[in-house]
């Protein structure tokens, strides 16, 4: 039988500072705003011969990574179906309901998800995460990403 544990990872270190809006529909968004969001993971994994199963040094200094990718940026979500994003000189130009945003590049990340929401930060997150462990022995993955206390999303993922 093999035998599993489970390590959580919810250190102070793991944080980002974005701004974002998110999309409520065609025609309806939050104003621009920003959020001092948390990021902390749950993984499952076999416990090796030597009484451990994963390094958590490896594991905070990847979701440190992910955190420090995301810092002090304005997050447009690329994938929405309700906005247009188009890179134009040094600024990007997002179109939605017949309104263009302006956005400087060097201060803006265009990110693969739908909406700028905990939900598609936690998604995007663990799949990077995920990407960087390819070939570890892991069961299951939980991130969660927190915009506040008491208010977050979480994305999972098992092996199989």
């Amino acid at each position: 039988m093999e035998r599993l544990t489970t390590l959580y990872i919810d250190k102070e270190r793991h944080k980002f500072s974005a701004a974002h809006y998110t999309i409520f529909s065609a025609t309806e968004r939050e104003r621009l705003h920003g959020h001092n969001y948390s990021v902390s993971a749950r993984i499952v994994a076999p416990v090796g011969d030597n009484g451990f199963s994963a390094d958590y040094n490896v594991y905070k200094t990847r979701l440190a990574g992910l955190c420090e990718a995301l810092d002090e940026y304005t997050l447009l979500a690329g994938e929405s179906p309700h906005q247009r994003v188009e890179a134009s000189g040094d600024y990007y130009r997002v179109t939605f309901a017949g309104r263009d945003l302006w956005f400087l590049c060097s201060d803006t990340l265009v990110l693969p998800i739908r909406n700028a929401t905990v939900e598609e930060l936690s998604w995007y997150l663990l799949q990077s995460l995920l990407r960087q462990s390819a070939g570890e022995e892991l069961r299951e993955v939980e991130l969660c990403v927190a915009s506040g206390p008491g208010q977050r999303g979480c994305a999972s993922w098992r092996a199989g």
